[in-house]
């Protein structure tokens, strides 16, 4: 046992549990990923990426728009520091994903089981788990 004299403190570590940061990691690096290769696919207008906007009654051109903000969103989220614009890039992936669900929705774009509404909607849940898994270093 110890004993505190004079001026010294006590620093207070904070222990974070290991399984929530490698949980936290994990659901960040899947949603990335995924953002990434879907923001490259559309810039690229590879696949059927094309199909996908004008199917539903989008212009081509959105392709660029929400191909660049899917990787400055991604950049955003795995960079070290900026926690406000970390708030935003979530919101933003949150937006982008659930606005995809209902544009296919509406349109009555389903695709094979549903995956054009379904799948969006992984992503918003993935960005749902990684803004709240995240580590206090990366919150407001």
């Amino acid at each position: 046992m110890s004993t505190i004299t004079g001026i010294e403190k006590i620093a207070k570590v904070d222990s974070r549990p290991i399984g929530r940061t490698a949980a936290y990691w994990i659901v960040t690096v899947i949603l990335a990923f995924s953002i990434a290769l879907s923001g490259i696919g559309q810039l690229m207008r590879y696949g059927g990426n094309v199909d996908l906007v004008t199917d539903i009654g989008f212009p081509l051109y959105i392709t660029n728009i929400l191909g660049t903000w899917k990787l400055l969103g991604v950049i955003t989220l795995v960079i070290p520091g900026f926690p406000r614009l970390k708030e935003w890039a979530y919101s933003g992936i949150f937006f982008l994903m659930t606005g995809a669900a209902l544009s296919h929705g509406f349109a009555h774009d389903y695709g094979d089981g549903g995956f054009h509404v379904i799948l969006p909607l992984f992503y918003a849940a993935l960005g749902i788990a990684s803004w709240a898994l995240r580590p206090k270093s990366r919150r407001l």
